[in-house]
């Protein structure tokens, strides 16, 4: 349970997340202790009322990272010395002994998501639980607004590489993150090395306008000198950025350098799409057909997808992957939906909630194409699916404060996205405004 005794670990310092939160979760824990309403069992689910504007789906990501931070969300001796300023001692005391002890249900990470889905359901007293909203809530918001973005560009693409190299323009912790959720949307690959070491992502990268201009005397610019000295560095698979100066030009003596097994150039700036047409043209004049072409520069969906008939074999994406394209956050809540088995609901205008805990499946049609997402309260059988092939979402998650043995990994939440998004209608794959995919219907 949350209040078990155990030694302080000297450790916890270094790696707890328990400050990565909101002090109202704390001083709500301080005033349920003093009026002994702490203990009462609770269920809080996090779940998004709407989507953002234009997006008729969401895809659930973070739920990995989230429950490695659940793992170390511990009150060491300098996360207690913090919160000792503003809270009385029987609450740092209990405190200094938490643990959280109770259930996780949720979708599978990768799984789609849409207005009212039931994404977490968290059990256990009021007190474990509530600690718990901003910490959900920031991985779960942030990394399900990054992997919506990227499986959108993934569909644009339509079977083209993705590339996310974002970091720079975002924080530098967020950086492995988004990339993470980029890989599970079905982005190839990133150019962060932190996520390469830390979720095994796999990386790529070869050199900036930076090094072009490095090679740069009285006598002027020798682009010929950078690409040399490129290739001879990393093979001539490597990909030559041609538009330092002049594209036609760089082309040319890109592929005088390298040869025609040369592995791709990449354009960042200017007209994409009619520069590719001349860029293909002239690589096989050259006799480089096989000459890869990578697209980057200020790139999101709606460009990726004015970009499909063009010859591109790649797209390297970095600001609006990281920003969400527009929607850097996915807009969802954490509430309190039942209170010692009672049904508890928020009414206030536009921010109302539906009480009780719920389960929820998704309905499909035998050719496998999706048509209702079911919420449904937990203590109910689940509803006939009228002849329709029927997923139920929730899986086990955390079970006594434990998390579950052999969930989904990474490539499982990779492999969920795609066939997730070869199940939705043909609309929902539109990147203009409109309804959401499906509809979710609440059954009570």
């Amino acid at each position: 349970m949350a209040n078990q005794t155990h030694a302080p670990d000297a450790t916890v310092a270094h790696t707890s997340t328990a400050l990565l939160t909101d002090q109202y979760e704390l001083t709500m824990l301080a005033a349920a202790l003093a009026d002994e309403s702490a203990q009462r069992t609770c269920t809080f689910e996090v779940f998004a009322r709407r989507l953002p504007n234009g997006r008729r789906y969401g895809v659930v990501a973070g739920t990995g990272r989230l429950l490695d931070a659940l793992a170390n969300f511990r009150f060491g001796a300098d996360e207690l010395n913090i919160v000792a300023k503003f809270l009385d001692d029987r609450t740092v005391a209990w405190l200094r002994d938490y643990r959280f002890g109770g259930d996780i249900d949720g979708y599978r990470e990768g799984d789609l998501y849409f207005p009212g889905s039931p994404i977490l359901s968290v059990r256990g007293t009021f007190a474990e639980c509530v600690l718990l909203e901003t910490l959900a809530l920031s991985i779960l918001n942030h990394d399900s607004a990054i992997a919506s973005a990227a499986a959108r560009m993934v569909s644009a693409a339509d079977g083209r590489a993705t590339i996310e190299m974002g970091s720079r323009r975002t924080h530098e912790q967020a950086a492995p993150a988004s990339s993470r959720a980029a890989y599970l949307a079905g982005f190839t690959a990133t150019s962060n090395l932190e996520a390469v070491r830390r979720y095994g992502i796999p990386g790529t990268g070869t050199s900036a306008h930076a090094f072009t201009l490095l090679h740069t005397d009285t006598d002027g610019p020798h682009e010929a000198d950078a690409f040399r000295t490129q290739v001879r560095a990393l093979g001539v698979g490597t990909t030559l950025l041609v538009d330092t100066y002049d594209i036609t030009e760089g082309v040319r003596i890109a592929v005088e350098v390298a040869g025609p097994k040369l592995g791709g150039v990449r354009i960042d700036s200017g007209d994409l799409g009619v520069l590719a047409r001349q860029v293909r043209k002239q690589l096989d004049e050259l006799g480089a057909t096989e000459t890869k072409i990578v697209l980057s520069g200020d790139l999101d969906e709606h460009a990726i997808a004015a970009l499909r008939v063009e010859p591109v074999d790649s797209y390297g994406v970095g600001t609006s992957l990281v920003t969400g394209s527009g929607a850097p956050t996915a807009g969802m809540v954490y509430k309190l939906v039942e209170v010692d088995g009672v049904p508890v609901a928020k009414r206030s205008s536009h921010k109302e909630s539906i009480g009780g805990t719920k389960r929820a499946s998704r309905l499909a049609r035998s050719t496998g194409t999706v048509v209702e997402e079911v919420v449904y309260l937990a203590k109910n059988p689940a509803p006939d699916p009228g002849g329709l092939q029927v997923r139920e979402l929730m899986i086990p998650l955390v079970r006594s404060g434990e998390k579950v043995p052999d969930l989904p990994d990474l490539a499982d939440a990779r492999a969920l996205v795609a066939q997730g998004l070869i199940s939705l209608p043909w609309e929902g794959l539109k990147l203009s405004n409109g309804e959401p995919a499906i509809p979710t219907t609440f059954v009570g």
